[in-house]
């Protein structure tokens, strides 16, 4: 009979929050199939059983009743469903992301956003551009996005947060949840005084298109999709661009190679490589199965460990440096299956595209002059809390 994968009691949400990656590498190596205590979950952390998982949504459902996330949405979201359901919340609001809408009216609002927030830092000063650019950036533009104008960068960043410490809450500690109810009632309250707006003007903003829609959803799951934009829009572009300068910086030849050759994607997609902002997915296990000979008995949570499966040695050499110039990168961490970031390519544009060369442009000579100072966080989502260079 195969047995259950073997059990860790050791391994702590402190330690999984303060510096992940060691633990994933002892795990890839030693138990790529783990039920850890701490978390309550069957961890695994290499790439092709990440993979096998996401795209197998029959038998691993994205429908865990054991996440705190319908706690922390005070909904149960699209992000926690499967099949039609899934796919009828996800498409409606599509249109707001097609291709045409992003490029002709998104991305010309990102690049104004840009400019105009990288023109107000101060020259010759160490400024941590965590509150300064990447967070605010982030923020100003997916509040157009999703129409949702009104909303300050202060609240929307704010909102985000409580919304992923609350879905991340896995110990179910109470201060989470009472700041994420708080962000609730005033994102509830805001999007009572849009729905008037966005009927009497229709625009391609998310909320808008949900809103007219021929066939529209429930306003209760129109809002659960804006939260779990809110949730995951910001800090996704936010750290990824803080990963990706951190990157460059600390690899000051790798900078100048992107510069010559403008690849300022290439060093995106190796910043989300190499730190998965988005760090790791549950899935609830619909029947019997088996992984690396592993009993995965049903009913039980299995998370994908997308930052571990990042820098799999089967697939990467020197997974834990950061490097550019790979031949290949099939990074995860925007997922895959019918869960793909549906937002993937809003980041790609804002950050590889719009923000990276022009902060560059701007800053030519910009440094990072300590960085043991750049403090990194985070088990759902991981990434620099601060990030102080010195802008020339």
């Amino acid at each position: 009979m195969t047995d259950l994968a073997p059990l860790d009691e050791t391994i702590t949400l402190d330690q999984l929050n303060r510096d992940p990656f060691p633990i994933y590498r002892r795990l890839r190596r030693e138990a790529p199939v783990l039920r850890v205590a701490a978390a309550g979950r069957t961890f695994l952390t290499k790439a092709d059983d990440t993979k096998y998982v996401k795209d197998n949504p029959r038998l691993f459902s994205s429908d865990d009743p054991n996440t705190p996330m319908k706690r922390a949405f005070w909904a149960h979201t699209l992000m926690r469903k499967d099949g039609e359901a899934h796919l009828r919340e996800r498409m409606a609001m599509a249109p707001a992301f097609a291709p045409k809408v992003m490029q002709n009216e998104w991305m010309p609002q990102y690049r104004r956003i840009a400019e105009d927030y990288v023109a107000r830092l101060p020259r010759g000063e160490v400024v941590d551009l965590f509150p300064a650019l990447s967070g605010p950036y982030a923020a100003r533009g997916l509040a157009i996005l999703l129409g949702l104008e009104d909303a300050t960068d202060e609240e929307m960043q704010r909102w985000s947060q409580a919304l992923i410490d609350g879905a991340g809450n896995f110990g179910w500690r109470d201060e989470p949840f009472e700041r994420v109810d708080r962000a609730n009632e005033e994102m509830h309250a805001l999007f009572d005084r849009l729905h008037q707006r966005h009927r009497a003007k229709p625009n391609n903003s998310a909320f808008s298109v949900m809103l007219n829609a021929e066939n529209p959803i429930p306003d209760s799951q129109i809002h659960a999709n804006i939260k779990i934009s809110i949730g995951g829009g910001i800090n996704e572009p936010r750290d990824a661009l803080n990963t990706t300068l951190y990157g460059l910086l600390t690899n000051p030849d790798q900078l100048e190679d992107v510069k010559r050759d403008a690849s300022w994607g290439r060093a995106f997609e190796e910043g989300i490589r190499w730190v998965a902002p988005i760090s790791v997915s549950s899935r609830l296990v619909k029947e019997d199965t088996e992984i690396r000979g592993c009993l995965i008995p049903k009913g039980d949570t299995v998370m994908t460990i997308q930052a571990s499966a990042n820098r799999d040695e089967d697939l990467y050499e020197d997974g834990e440096a950061f490097i550019v110039g790979r031949d290949r990168n099939p990074h995860q961490s925007f997922g895959n299956g019918p869960h793909f970031c549906l937002g993937a390519h809003v980041a790609r544009r804002a950050i590889g595209q719009i923000m990276l060369p022009i902060l560059f442009d701007r800053f030519p000579n910009m440094t990072l002059p300590d960085p043991s100072a750049v403090i990194w966080r985070g088990f759902g989502f991981h990434g620099p809390t601060c990030l102080p260079v010195l802008l020339n």
